[in-house]
């Protein structure tokens, strides 16, 4: 079996490569590449002293549950491409890539043109870092903690779709608040519980077994884009004060109210 994964540079990123290496003959990567210093230079998001401090810790998370920044290893077959740059390339340049078994989407930017053309038909998969359809759009765990939805802190994992965040789900992945020492550890954990259970899915091929669920638009709460997120909510949102006891039987209670699809809890 072979695995095509577009996605970017960071640990979670080149953790959940790793991962893909386990379960398959030979693993294609093509990473998008950003600052790993978020916060301290003005890359995807500006430099400031308060995104300085608010991405420090999400790196402190992001190390506990993935590592530090590492190298990748020389099993998978690597293209790094700037941030934005997958739609500059062509059929030449993916060659072998293009024709995996399996298509995975996670971190990437917008696909356009005859990738996401491509990639639609060939069934690929979508992990969202936020649990559509309530939340979409940029940043989605973080917003649902900073407007106290913190039961819809999750991942989904759909069809790759033309529009964003849109596509048919195959199953939510939601966190517990279980080894978390903060809401930072709660957001990272959201991813770590997604990689699990694709990975997992892959493994027994279970995968093929879900019955896809269109999403519903009218069920939307918030969508979000980069430029909502300014130095004052990330402030905001640094000097949250939780009683996790508290926002465990919260998060539990509230959960049971929505309709999450095949939900892998972890």
């Amino acid at each position: 079996m072979k695995i095509t994964i577009f996605t970017s540079n960071h640990p979670r990123h080149i953790s959940l490569i790793s991962k893909l290496e386990k379960v398959s003959e030979k693993c294609f990567a093509i990473i998008e590449t950003t600052s790993l210093f978020q916060g301290k230079s003005g890359d995807f998001y500006k430099k400031s002293k308060i995104m300085d401090e608010y991405f420090n810790k999400v790196r402190n998370s992001e190390n506990k549950y993935f590592g530090s920044p590492n190298f990748i290893s020389n099993k998978s077959k690597i293209l790094p491409v700037n941030m934005g740059g997958l739609n500059d390339l062509d059929t030449n340049i993916l060659g072998e890539a293009l024709s995996s078994d399996i298509f995975l989407v996670f971190g990437s930017s917008f696909i356009k043109g005859w990738l996401i053309e491509f990639l639609i038909k060939k069934k690929a998969m979508n992990i969202h870092l936020g649990v559509s359809p309530y939340y979409r759009g940029n940043s989605c765990n973080f917003w649902a903690c900073y407007e106290d939805n913190f039961h819809l802190n999750g991942a989904t994992i759909h069809m790759l779709s033309s529009g964003l965040d849109s596509g048919d789900i195959l199953f939510h992945a939601l966190p517990n608040l279980d080894g978390c020492n903060n809401l930072f550890d709660f957001t990272m954990k959201s991813v770590y519980v997604a990689q699990k259970a694709v990975i997992n899915c892959i493994k027994n091929d279970s995968i093929k077994d879900f019955k896809m669920v269109k999403q519903d638009k009218k069920k939307q709460i918030a969508y979000h884009i980069k430029n909502d997120f300014t130095d004052s909510v990330a402030n905001e949102f640094l000097h949250k004060e939780l009683k996790f006891e508290q926002l465990k039987l919260k998060i539990t209670e509230q959960r049971k109210r929505f309709d999450f699809v095949n939900p892998f809890i972890n």
